[in-house]
């Protein structure tokens, strides 16, 4: 067992380190603050190969593993999760689900654009109705021989409005429940396909998020993925690795946290001396210090697991409940080693405790993921 990284990984999140500090850091505040899409430098990220890092070099990815990818993406998550969570989508959700499950054709066509950035993708899994019972899908996708006709609402897809392909997750056939839902290729501009307006968010706010509103939409049965009623086994395999890449934003947004604070403790001085020389705020950053190594480790175990072909379901599963709980917390306490000014936006703090609490929720509850680990654990 070695918990050495290599000088290749080493080499990607220093990369990683550097593009942040250097592209993502200036305007993230203002970014935030008039929720604004970071277009120039999610261009950037897909000319340095950050939006398709897992794709074969084949389709025009970086074909590296995703110990890489964890890597990157708490670096680039310590700055700016508005940027990141573009990174996990495109990464986790839609390069990886059509290189894994499409077919050479849809590969071709939209994997190689998707893997340099020229493309971006979205996911479109959720429904006003249907957040983490994703079962009860609502939006229909009629079978009329040569293609299918897709109605319905899809709600808080990242990247709505700024993608021009969507992976939408939709029911065929009623009677065979969750066995009668399809994975659809959409791209943007079809007939019938409306992005509603953006979401007003608390966190996250420079990330696209968006209802897409589907009439009569008529998709090609050749941009199904996979067999006919594979959607929703589509759908949980792809978001088990996108738990990975959402664990390893939250292990950022926590890190970022305890990086700031650790740097505002050295130079704050109250009763004469630095704060951290004080013993209550020195046990925070202990406590904090020990709980985003722990993360850190869970992270890189289900990330070593897939790359392995090891069923990494139950440790992504945990990797995301504990960082996600841990980035509100260590977050939180960030806010508070920085007094009365973690309360002000020039400081980040408070924007990375805000950031911190998505990570909960999307891709899977921590309550869902508490579902998947129960019964994974009880299994054996």
């Amino acid at each position: 067992m070695n918990f050495e990284l290599s000088e290749e990984h080493k080499m990607i999140r220093d990369a990683a380190r550097d593009f942040a500090q250097a592209e993502l850091l200036p305007g993230v505040i203002d970014r935030d603050e008039t929720q604004t899409f970071p277009h120039e430098q999610i261009k950037k990220m897909g000319e340095l190969g950050f939006l398709g890092m897992m794709v074969s070099p084949e389709y025009g990815g970086g074909g590296m593993d995703t110990i890489s990818y964890v890597l990157a993406m708490e670096e680039i998550s310590k700055v700016d999760a508005s940027a990141s969570v573009v990174m996990s989508v495109n990464n986790s959700l839609v390069c990886w689900g059509i290189e894994k499950f499409g077919n050479e054709a849809q590969k071709q066509k939209y994997l190689t654009k998707l893997a340099t950035g020229e493309m971006i993708g979205a996911f479109c899994l959720s429904e006003p109705e249907a957040g983490s019972d994703a079962t009860s899908q609502s939006t229909t996708a009629i079978d009329k021989g040569d293609h299918y006709l897709v109605n319905g609402t899809k709600n808080w897809i990242t990247n709505g409005n700024n993608a021009s392909v969507y992976i939408v997750i939709a029911q065929t056939d009623v009677e065979k429940g969750h066995r009668g839902i399809n994975a659809l290729i959409i791209e943007k501009g079809a007939e019938g396909f409306v992005v509603g307006p953006k979401e007003n968010k608390m966190g996250i706010r420079g990330s696209d998020t968006h209802s897409l509103m589907f009439t009569d939409v008529k998709v090609p049965k050749e941009n199904r993925i996979g067999e006919d009623g594979f959607g929703f086994k589509f759908a949980m395999q792809t978001l088990s690795g996108g738990r990975i890449g959402i664990a390893s934003q939250a292990l950022g947004v926590a890190s970022g946290a305890l990086e700031l604070a650790l740097q505002y403790s050295k130079e704050r001085k109250s009763f004469g001396k630095p704060i951290c020389e004080h013993q209550a705020i020195a046990f925070k950053l202990a406590d904090m210090a020990t709980e985003i190594e722990a993360a850190r480790l869970l992270c890189l175990r289900a990330a070593w697991q897939k790359d392995s072909g090891i069923d990494f379901t139950e440790s992504g599963a945990m990797a995301k409940l504990f960082s996600a709980d841990k980035a509100m917390r260590i977050t939180t306490e960030a806010v508070q080693i920085h007094g009365g000014y973690g309360f002000v936006k020039e400081y980040h703090v408070e924007r990375l405790m805000r950031d911190a609490k998505i990570t909960q929720i999307y891709e899977g509850t921590s309550e869902i993921q508490k579902i998947v680990i129960s019964r994974s654990i009880l299994r054996k």
